[in-house]
């Protein structure tokens, strides 16, 4: 894979990142990703040129920074974007925060954990309504300052308080969010439209969580009910069945009007629809868009990566956004 330049960072990254927040994860009893097969993912994205790894501090109750750790022991590091984040926590009270004594408890924790000096970007992964943001950037910053933490960045929150943070930065001269994190596919737009367009007019880095809908957008999903857009039919042991939140998260009248369309297009493009689902956010012009994909075997981690290879014209990237919008202008609802 051929290196993007992520926002204003310089950072050199592949065009899709590995997420690794199955890794350790488990859902209902059964261990999504095992140590095993995060290894051999891991592999298998670095043997096909990937370089950018996401992980957070509460995966897998740590076991995802464990596992990336020691298999970074085995390459060379200085290859590596890795990134994390913090706000849930592991090392110390409450479970959730992002005053100073969290964010320097939790770093070193992190950086424990993936047995390294450093970290290329470091999130918070929410928001922290009890902690004024100069607080939580004046501490990110220091970590910056002392050469722990390269970039920072900023997982789902409103647009208001994204602009809030970029302003404080400004004003107090502290480091600034470089990257954003939002939910984030075809078929969920223009619920985060304000928070994109904040994005692109700063030159922030977007790098989607959830890029195919948990798996809705590869097509692997059928509506089992016209008049009820969250009854579905699945293969066993998919999102659907482990977890309690998909229909709620993912399935919707619109989502289900946007796969006809990306299905439509993969058929086109001789690609399948997680490939067409992914490559539609690729193509974003106004700000760099580097999708986190999430797969669970080294088979769904090709086909995603092969996105590369797809091209979309600007029609088919039309018809898939427009297929939110019913022909009287109203856009499918939940």
């Amino acid at each position: 894979m051929d290196r993007i330049t992520l926002g204003s960072t310089g950072l050199q990254v592949a065009p899709l990142c590995l997420g690794t927040w199955r890794f350790g994860q488990e859902s209902k009893g059964t261990m999504e990703t095992n140590r095993g097969q995060a290894h051999d993912l891991l592999d298998a994205y670095a043997d096909r040129g990937g370089n950018f790894v996401d992980t957070a501090n509460g995966y897998g109750d740590g076991r995802s920074e464990e596992w990336i750790g020691e298999w970074l022991n085995e390459r060379d590091r200085e290859e590596f974007v890795v990134a994390s984040k913090v706000y849930w926590t592991q090392m110390s009270e409450p479970d959730e925060n992002l005053s100073r004594k969290t964010i320097r408890a939790e770093i070193e924790g992190t950086l424990d954990r993936l047995d390294t000096d450093y970290l290329d970007l470091y999130y918070i992964h929410r928001w922290d309504d009890e902690t004024p943001i100069e607080v939580t950037l004046n501490a990110l910053s220091d970590l910056v300052r002392e050469g722990k933490v390269h970039y920072l960045g900023a997982s789902t929150m409103a647009a208001w308080k994204l602009t809030k943070a970029l302003w404080t930065s400004d004003v107090e001269g502290l480091d600034r969010f470089e990257v954003t994190q939002p939910l984030f596919h075809a078929a969920y737009h223009d619920d985060v439209r304000d928070y994109l367009e904040v994005c692109a007019d700063q030159d922030l880095a977007v790098c989607p969580y959830s890029p195919l809908a948990g798996g809705f957008l590869t097509g692997k999903y059928e509506r089992a009910d016209p008049e009820d857009p969250t009854v579905v039919e699945g293969p066993e042991g998919s999102r659907a069945t482990l977890d309690d939140r998909f229909s709620d998260f993912y399935l919707s009248e619109r989502g289900w009007h946007v796969l006809d369309a990306v299905r439509e297009v993969a058929a086109e493009v001789d690609a399948t629809p997680a490939q067409v689902a992914l490559r539609w956010l690729m193509d974003r012009e106004s700000f760099t868009c580097t999708p986190i994909v999430g797969a669970r075997t080294v088979e769904q981690l090709d086909e995603n990566l092969g996105a590369v290879d797809v091209s979309l014209s600007a029609d088919q990237r039309e018809r898939i956004t427009d297929a939110r919008y019913a022909e009287d202008g109203r856009r499918w609802g939940h």
